[in-house]
């Protein structure tokens, strides 16, 4: 008798040949088939669960000032997203736009200390070489600097939402776990933050930002929350999932990666590729790193093939964008904005 495969090489292999149950196969109308798979994924994420808990969405403003770091108004607030859950966030506005409804671009900080690295201010050790190493993280003030409005908001698990608060590491690991012993998702917990951050912004912000031309985009845990969310939001115009994008045998299913990637069941009925087509028709920039080792590009690649089908059948395929920039895990803002402005300006 053959030893046989280890539980990880086992695992593997069952999610690498196993067919999706439920990606469209062309034979149904595409837009019957999103709204199946939209209920199906909404099953899987724990959403129903999680809205539950819904309450009056109330904020609590901490200041309002001119941040010269930053060269614009920073209004520092924390809005309730459930019963006994607060988030804290950061709304932005340029000096320059005073007076102007800017499009607003929400940012979701990946797998680092915090919403603060976004922002490009480093509170944790290593946290000032991160941001100086040129690899966009600071993207909440580059998103400034290409005259968008920012919500940088805290996603749980991480930084003041969760994260370890002598280092700053990321503890979303102990959070995934126990969510998914409620019938939830740490990711379906993140959509529903962002849907509430909306909420928060209508209610008390609308004259500041153009609520009509809003933004969503992340890297690497920030880009996973910002597909699936797209997918549900319909108040998020453009979606910019960076370094998050790929086939599970290519990414989450071969190499480690945090819990917070994770949906029970996920790769017996959808692969990436089926969350970027359920986001058509909306605008969509995917951003990968063509020597990113945590999300290979050949599945990145594959999947933006996947989800284009949903694009084309929609016949909106020029919305649909994947950035491949040479270099490893990180956002690329030089090869993005052409793109996002583009997108912008046709929304």
């Amino acid at each position: 008798m053959e030893k046989g495969y280890l539980p990880l090489e086992h695992h593997y292999r069952l999610i690498k040949d196993r067919e999706r149950e439920m990606r469209w196969d062309g034979k149904e109308k595409f837009e019957d088939w999103k709204a199946r798979a939209k209920v199906k994924l909404s099953e899987l994420l724990g959403l129903a669960e999680i809205e539950k808990y819904a309450c009056p969405v109330e904020i609590e403003v901490e200041y309002d000032r001119y941040a010269e770091d930053l060269d614009a108004r920073e209004i520092r607030f924390r809005f309730k997203s459930e019963e006994n859950v607060t988030i804290p966030c950061h709304l932005c506005i340029p000096k320059s736009a005073e007076g102007k409804r800017l499009p607003l671009m929400i940012t979701l900080q990946g797998h680092s200390n915090g919403m603060h690295i976004g922002l490009g201010r480093p509170i944790f050790p290593g946290d000032a070489q991160g941001i100086s190493a040129n690899w966009d993280s600071d993207y909440s003030k580059i998103a400034l600097g290409e005259g968008l409005a920012v919500l940088t908001l805290e996603q749980r698990g991480m930084g003041e939402n969760g994260g370890d608060t002598r280092t700053g590491n990321p503890r979303c690991k102990e959070v995934a776990k126990r969510a998914i012993m409620l019938g939830r998702t740490l990711i379906g917990e993140r959509i529903w933050d962002v849907g509430r951050a909306i909420d928060a912004l209508e209610k008390n912000f609308s004259e500041l930002v153009d609520l009509d031309k809003i933004l969503l985009m992340g890297n690497s845990g920030g880009g996973t929350a910002t597909a699936y969310t797209a997918i549900f939001e319909d108040r998020i115009k453009i979606a910019v999932p960076s370094c998050a994008v790929c086939d599970w045998e290519d990414s989450i299913a071969i190499m480690p990666h945090c819990e917070c990637n994770y949906v029970p069941y996920i790769a017996k009925y959808f692969d990436m590729g089926d969350i970027v087509a359920m986001a058509a028709p909306k605008y969509q920039v995917v951003v990968s790193g063509a020597e990113d080792n945590g999300f290979l590009i050949d599945g990145a690649k594959n999947s933006v093939a996947v989800g284009r089908r949903g694009y084309e059948a929609m016949r909106v395929s020029d919305r649909l964008v994947h950035v491949i920039a040479p270099g490893p895990h990180r956002f690329f803002a030089k090869e993005s904005y052409p793109h996002i402005h583009r997108m912008i300006s046709e929304v």
